[in-house]
């Protein structure tokens, strides 16, 4: 069934996103647009019952004052404006409360008694049209998966699977920044498993020649963006009949991204990383989606919890956690580090409780002792964070002892390092990935 739809229009309000997730938690799909959404554009939605006009803070960009358009203005769909200029008739309000509670109960009035929408939003129903979405999308094309193992892939697998059956063909890249036995895991669960189609190749040293002396992170992400659609155009001349390649884009890629009033948090591989002259159409089922809701789809689609629950792992893999340019000698010690880090957080019972978790390794170096000796080697960075939709997150207290054995067996385990240390920095400011 089509959903009904409000739409969220940024005018400025840096809380685009929980209003977004509160609108779908009363059971109203909702999306975020930009105030210069054109009339076309606006035009292609369908269903869409209310507009909100979300002031704030960063109505300000270049000089300028954010305007909602004149055209949405006086279209006659109810408004609910929110630290904005009010046309006439629309509700108001002078800012946002705090808590989530207060936040519905100020929603509630607009969307069922004034929009008058339907509250059918849930995952059966998503689903459901996203099934019918892709089989009129695809026809009966085949549709080439970059799987990487990760939730947001294996959900667009499971997804695809029940769409379209033997149409997708998946394939694995190793990029050589996997973590350590992700591949071989990646190949157990999938072809063993799953009974999916799914073609493994080793690309690592190619990935790496690219990346070579590439400082820079938004250069490395385009680089591995770029390499990524290169390497799967080769893949689908094995194959007959493929236009379509298949993403795991979800929304939080796409606000960060950049939405007009603020700026671009980072680039992500898979948005604005694509090169022009791409021979595929993109199939993208989840990107309007935020992370909680991708885990439910998963759930809802039969998925094990334990794969739905996964640990995140960026596209550009362990390219974005060796900070700088990338060297052998650094990628391997954030690997290795990485996997001792996974470890004992299983031992200490953490892994399903606390959200993501990982290591960094940063391009500088300081003097330590080893072995009665001066050394000049890398830190270990250790993060810890939790989560409900990747926009905010907060840092896991860790007890003493689970730390101190972690960077016992890191500095005993891993070559090159002399220091460990754990980030406490909360998102926002900081952003969960150092790069």
């Amino acid at each position: 069934m089509k959903q009904d739809l409000i739409v969220i229009l940024d005018l400025g309000c840096p809380n685009n996103a929980q209003i977004a997730r509160s609108v779908r938690a009363l059971g109203v799909y909702s999306e975020i647009y930009p105030a210069g959404f054109s009339r076309e554009q606006f035009g292609q939605l369908a269903n869409v019952k209310g507009v909100i006009l979300n002031g704030g803070k960063n109505r300000q960009v270049d000089g300028q004052t954010v305007q909602a358009p004149q055209w949405l203005l006086q279209s006659g769909l109810p408004c609910l404006a929110v630290d904005y200029a009010a046309p006439a008739a629309a509700m108001t309000l002078p800012q946002w409360p705090d808590s989530e509670e207060e936040i519905q109960a100020a929603l509630r009035p607009f969307l069922f008694d004034v929009c008058q929408a339907a509250a059918t939003w849930n995952m059966e129903n998503f689903i459901a049209d996203q099934i019918e979405a892709v089989r009129k999308q695809v026809g009966k094309e085949k549709v080439l998966l970059a799987l990487s193992g990760g939730v947001d892939s294996s959900v667009v697998a499971a997804l695809l699977l029940k769409a379209i059956g033997p149409q997708l063909q998946c394939v694995h890249v190793n990029h050589g920044l996997m973590r350590k036995g992700e591949s071989e895991q990646v190949i157990r669960v999938f072809q063993q498993e799953m009974k999916a189609n799914l073609l493994y190749i080793d690309a690592s040293q190619r990935f790496l020649d690219k990346l070579a002396g590439v400082a820079d992170p938004e250069q490395k992400r385009k680089i591995i963006g770029n390499e990524f659609i290169r390497v799967f155009e080769e893949a689908a001349a094995n194959f007959t009949g493929i236009s379509f390649l298949a993403q795991g884009t979800i929304y939080p890629d796409i606000v960060e991204s950049g939405s007009g009033t603020g700026k671009s948090v980072k680039a992500h591989h898979n948005v604005g990383g694509l090169p022009e002259d791409m021979k595929f159409d993109l199939v993208e089922p989840l990107k309007f989606l935020f992370k909680d809701e991708v885990r439910a789809c998963g759930l809802a689609l039969g998925l094990p919890a334990d794969m739905v629950y996964r640990q995140p792992f960026p596209g550009p893999g362990l390219g974005v956690r060796c900070l700088g340019a990338i060297t052998a000698e650094r990628l391997e010690a954030v690997r290795e580090a990485d996997a001792i880090l996974r470890e004992e957080f299983a031992r200490a019972g953490l892994s399903g409780k606390v959200w993501q978790y990982f290591t960094v390794v940063p391009d500088l170096k300081s003097v330590g002792v080893k072995d009665g000796a001066r050394s000049f080697e890398y830190p270990v960075i250790l993060r810890a964070i939790n989560t409900v939709d990747a926009m905010t997150a907060t840092v896991e207290e860790l007890e003493w002892p689970l730390l101190h054995t972690v960077c016992q067996r890191i500095l005993n385990e891993v070559p090159h390092v002399n220091r460990v240390l754990y980030d406490i920095s909360p998102k926002p400011p900081a952003t969960i990935e150092w790069e």
